[in-house]
This record gives C-alpha cells, sequence and structure tokens, in this order.
C-alpha cells in the first residue's frame, strides 16, 4: 500500500511551526511517507535564496530564525511541485493570497487529495456575505478541505508550550491522521465534524478582539474587557445560529472558540508609547486585532493609516469582520439584536465615538436572540 504524502503550502511563522509538528510525526507513522514538501516563496536572505538555506541549515531565518525544522521538510520554490503528488495539502497562507494559488495548483493536484486550511479570514462573496477560506479551496480545487483552528500561537508552539487547536473535518477516515500529523507532546489536537462552526468562531472573534483593543486603548479595566468578551461569545452563539444553523453548541467551547478568543484578545499587555515598536510587535503576535485598535485608540491615526504600518500585506480582520457582520446582520432587520457587533462597525467607520462601547455593555439586553424565538438566558 503506498503511503500518505504531506505538503504544506507556505512558509511563514504558522507554517514553519506546522512543519516542525508534521516532520517529526511523520517521521514515526508506518503509514505516512517520511518526506514533507514545503511550498516557499523565493526570496534572497543575505545573499542567499531562501530554499537553499532551509535545505542547508534547516532554518528558516526570514520567519522562524530561532527553530530548527527537521531534516525531512524540503523547501520547495515551485507550489505545483509541492502540491501535485500529495495525498493531504495543508495550506498555511495569508487569505489574500487563497484564489491565486488555488488557480495554479487547478488540475494539478490529486482529485482524491484532500486539503487542511490553518488560514484564519474569509473573502467578500459577491452577496457581500463570508466566503470561508475551506470552501474556495473546495470550490477551486474540487476537493475536500478541513480546518484547524484554535488559540495557537506560532511561538508559544515552538517553544514547545502548551497549546491545543481544533480540526474541523467532515469526512470521518481522514480523522486519525490529521490528529496524528499535527499533534506533539503539548499541542493537544481534537478533531470534531463542525467544521463550518469552528472556522466561523476564528472569523467572528475578529470583532471582539478590536473591542478589545479599543478597550485597552482607552486603558478601560479589567472587568470591561471581560464584559467584552462575555457579551461577544454571546453574539458569536447568536450569529452562527441565525446564519449557520445546525452547527453543534459543544464547538463554541473547544479551542477554536471561547479558548481562541480569550488568547485574541489578550497579549503582552506592556503601554506602548511608540508606533515602532507597536510595529515591532505586530510582527509577532497573533492578535493583531488588538494591537490595531489598541494603536487606533492611542496614536489617533486612521485605520486606513496604521494598517499598512502595523499589518502590512494584510487586511484588518477586525474592521472587515466587522463590516461583512453588519451587512448581513442589516439585511434581516437585526442589527439591534447585536449591539457589540454593531457598535464596533460604527466605531470602525467613524459614526460612534469609543465611549460607545462601555455604554453598549451597560445597556445591552440579557437575552440570546433566535430566529424563531428568544430565550431568557
Amino acid at each position: 500500500m503506498d503511503k500518505i504524502m504531506v505538503s504544506i503550502i507556505g512558509s511563514g511563522s504558522w507554517a514553519t511551526t506546522i512543519a516542525r509538528n508534521v516532520g517529526r510525526n511523520v517521521v514515526n507513522s508506518s503509514n505516512i511517507d517520511e518526506k514533507v514538501a514545503m511550498y516557499v516563496y523565493e526570496e534572497i536572505v543575505d545573499g542567499r535564496k531562501l530554499t537553499e538555506i532551509i535545505n542547508t541549515t534547516h532554518i528558516n531565518v526570514k520567519y522562524m530564525p530561532n527553530f530548527e525544522l527537521p531534516p525531512n521538510i524540503v523547501a520547495v520554490n515551485d507550489i505545483v511541485t509541492t502540491a501535485r503528488d500529495a495525498d493531504i495539502i495543508i495550506f498555511a497562507i495569508p487569505p489574500t493570497f487563497v484564489s491565486s494559488c488555488c488557480k495554479t495548483l487547478l488540475g494539478k493536484v490529486k482529485p482524491t487529495a484532500h486539503a487542511v486550511s490553518l488560514i484564519k479570514g474569509f473573502e467578500r462573496g459577491d452577496d457581500g456575505q463570508f466566503v470561508l477560506i475551506s470552501q474556495i479551496i473546495m470550490k477551486q480545487l474540487k476537493i475536500p478541505c478541513s480546518v484547524l483552528v484554535g488559540c495557537n500561537l506560532a511561538y508559544e508552539i515552538a517553544n514547545d508550550h502548551f497549546a491545543e487547536g481544533t480540526v474541523g473535518c467532515r469526512d470521518q477516515k481522514y480523522y486519525r491522521v490529521l490528529h496524528d500529523i499535527f499533534r506533539s507532546p503539548t499541542f493537544r489536537v481534537v478533531v470534531t465534524e463542525d467544521a463550518d462552526c469552528v472556522e466561523i468562531c476564528s472569523s467572528l472573534r475578529n470583532i471582539i478582539a478590536f473591542a478589545a483593543g479599543c478597550s485597552d486603548g482607552m486603558d478601560l479595566n479589567e472587568n470591561t474587557k471581560a464584559g467584552i468578551i462575555r457579551r461577544g461569545f454571546l453574539e458569536m452563539l447568536q450569529f452562527v445560529d441565525v446564519f449557520y444553523p445546525g452547527c453543534r453548541m459543544g464547538t463554541f467551547f473547544e479551542s477554536c472558540g471561547i479558548s481562541d478568543l480569550v488568547t485574541s484578545c489578550y497579549g503582552n499587555e506592556n503601554d506602548f508609547h511608540d508606533i515602532y515598536i507597536f510595529i515591532y510587535i505586530s510582527n509577532y503576535l497573533a492578535n493583531r486585532n488588538r494591537k490595531l485598535a489598541e494603536a487606533f485608540v492611542k496614536t489617533g491615526k486612521p485605520l486606513s493609516e496604521l494598517e499598512h504600518i502595523l499589518i502590512p500585506g494584510h487586511e484588518p480582520l477586525g474592521p472587515v469582520t466587522a463590516e461583512l457582520v453588519h451587512h448581513m446582520l442589516k439585511k434581516k432587520g437585526l442589527e439591534d439584536k447585536f449591539p457589540l457587533f454593531t457598535t464596533v462597525y460604527k466605531i470602525c467607520i467613524g459614526d460612534s465615538p469609543l465611549s460607545r462601547l462601555a455604554e453598549t455593555l451597560m445597556k445591552a439586553r440579557e437575552d440570546i436572540f433566535h430566529p424563531m424565538h428568544t430565550f431568557q438566558l
């Protein structure tokens, strides 16, 4: 029986971190090929090709300079060569590059291949609603796609600190193999078939993390941030119940839900006064939405300016998610049922003052809206 071949698309900090886990795990597997190809966008670093550096030193000096990759991780500078023989294709690239990568790979991967998205983000659909990254991959490559989401900061996992992740997988025959290739002695992985909910949680938490960052920027107390997380979590439940019915309540209490939400709302709590320190820190932390919001409040600079400084090459997912969610709520006339989501959107576009954030928590009704009924907590 042929062994399963695994490849990784991406070479940033998160892709490199996962490559370390995958590389170590496949060596100890009897049914997975030990060679793992990793697509690396070719760059010149200190006069040498990045792929050459990785393949000779086993260190990604550009994105994870302090951590060694297993020697069975092979850097490849051609995306088709990386993926064409793979049975499992792991995507760990910025969401803005997903469509172009899929177009390049269309018809050039195995029709039996299984994709896994490690990408937190989405695209705007023609109707103004979410298009999940896994849906884009499935539609364009015509293969199934699972997702891995959770409170998994790359540098914490690389340093062998405890972390958790949730795999959303619709095909039970992949449950064991996906669990086994991602896990480590300090990285706990849980697999569920509730794939859409796993992925949606990772998008909605962007709004709440942005609100938490605004709270930090205004130097509000910890109870205010706790209130933002609590109210935001309730609105996550409501939103999924209305727009993605059928998701399991238990999924919200996995790493992809409450854990990822809390991690995104916290981080290095130093009081930064220099915008360039913000830039440095934001390049290494996953809670960029919180950092962006904190800088937005403390510097007084517009979001359009800060996003190019703090998160170059990335969309500011907090404001973008808030905009898409507001569009979806407005179409159903539900803005008042989601006061925190609505307030964050209005702050982002300048229609509400920052002070409205705490006021929203005070005035929010303590019930959960359901499309068929409203029930008391």
